[in-house]
């Protein structure tokens, strides 16, 4: 053999090999399956905030998650979340109900959002009267290592100042 098929037939081996290689099989597209499991945490939040149980609400937020509620600051962590969920469950008008009209699961599967309406009565600290407020909701929901979905941003938006209960 001369040099030239010494030095080449490596080459030509690792090519070879490269080339009849498969690529790993795309992985599945289960878009659906997270969007409807996504639906499934929402109604079990939902249920969880009507019964106001602070802690089964709060289950469905990350560690470090961010609560965004209009007229306060940002509140990160779950210390913080549960504060809040604490104040607005002890008031004895609360009352709450949202619905998603949008939800969307990345390509990667990892994340999702979901983007809704909301309808929430409480105590208006000045008057001492109830006062319902809508709105529109967004919350990014990551995908936990179990499989499961749990908000890591939540952000409500008034749709204007909240209005006297008739």
């Amino acid at each position: 053999m001369n040099r030239w098929c010494l030095k080449t037939a490596p080459l030509v081996l690792v090519l070879s090999q490269l080339a009849c290689t498969q690529a790993p099989p795309a992985a599945p597209d289960t878009r659906a399956a997270d969007e409807k499991a996504i639906k499934d945490v929402e109604a079990a939040w939902l249920k969880d905030i009507q019964a106001k149980d602070v802690e089964k609400s709060i289950s469905h937020y990350t560690d470090d998650a961010s609560f965004l509620l209009p007229e306060m600051p940002i509140q990160t962590g779950k210390d913080a979340v549960r504060a809040t969920y604490k104040a607005l469950m002890a008031d004895p008008n609360l009352a709450v109900d949202f619905s998603s009209t949008k939800i969307e699961v990345a390509k990667s599967g990892d994340f999702g959002y979901t983007q809704g309406v909301y309808t929430m009565t409480t105590t208006d600290a000045k008057t001492k009267k109830p006062v319902t407020e809508k709105g529109k909701y967004l919350t990014f929901f990551k995908k936990q290592a179990d499989g499961s979905w749990q908000a890591v941003e939540d952000m409500l938006n008034a749709d204007a100042p909240a209005t006297p209960v008739k």
